[in-house]
């Protein structure tokens, strides 16, 4: 049986893919910051789900715990990042900006590093993070939230040349979805929403055939194409 770790599996997509993953013959460990939540997931499968509460910008305890989890799983085997955070912020509030850099930077950085000293140690391993189209370019309504998207992005794109050189079985996995009916959907002229059941059945696909990037659902590809090519000086005035 392999074994799994969630990082925010509480709700929305993280939770959605701790669901398939006990269906997928895998011991998960769940975790996230409400108590509550994690033991009601638990609930529903108690001998494949393990649950750890944790704050992501907590990092001085975050190793901590991961490892004690790893032990709880006896090993690890993926280790799937859900984990974020984001809000518009036209009025560039700094109190906004900050939660975003602390969560998605900070947090993120700590536990990815964490993953891939613990799957180079044992020569194989996949991390999976869940980052964002948003990640492609700025946003005037949400500099912090791109901003950090684009640091997972380019922080996940150098773990996987890393794994390359050191020619071991660990795998990197970047899933830009675009909207997804979570609470983390926000603002108007939303479009090609997509359920969550959707967008984990996607992910799952991902992680099987060990895809490098993916954008969910496959639609938003031709989103990020869109987005990538669009002149700075056309961008800068949207």
């Amino acid at each position: 049986m392999q074994k799994a770790i969630i990082i925010g599996a509480t709700s929305g997509i993280g939770k959605g893919l701790a669901k398939k993953l006990v269906n997928e013959n895998y011991s998960v460990g769940i975790t996230g910051r409400r108590t509550e939540l994690l033991d009601k997931l638990k609930s529903q499968n108690p001998s494949l789900f393990y649950t750890k509460t944790l704050d992501i910008t907590d990092t001085n305890r975050v190793v901590e715990n991961l490892e004690d989890l790893a032990k709880q799983l006896g090993g690890l085997d993926l280790l799937i990042i859900s984990s974020g955070t984001g809000d518009l912020n036209d009025k560039l509030d700094y109190e906004i900006e900050k939660r975003a850099i602390e969560t998605n930077v900070l947090g993120f950085t700590c536990i990815a590093n964490w993953a891939f000293n613990y799957f180079e140690i044992q020569k194989a391993g996949h991390l999976v993070a869940i980052t964002s189209v948003s990640g492609l370019r700025g946003s005037r309504v949400a500099p912090a939230y791109n901003a950090t998207k684009a640091y997972q992005i380019n922080y996940l794109e150098g773990l996987r040349q890393k794994a390359n050189k050191l020619k071991t079985q660990i795998f990197v996995t970047d899933i830009r979805p675009g909207f997804v009916d979570t609470a983390m959907a926000k603002g108007e002229g939303q479009f090609w929403v997509a359920s969550v059941d959707k967008a984990t059945n996607q992910i799952i696909d991902a992680i099987k055939k060990k895809k490098k990037i993916v954008y969910v659902t496959k639609r938003w590809k031709l989103i990020g194409t869109i987005l990538k090519r669009i002149p700075r000086p056309l961008y800068d005035r949207m």
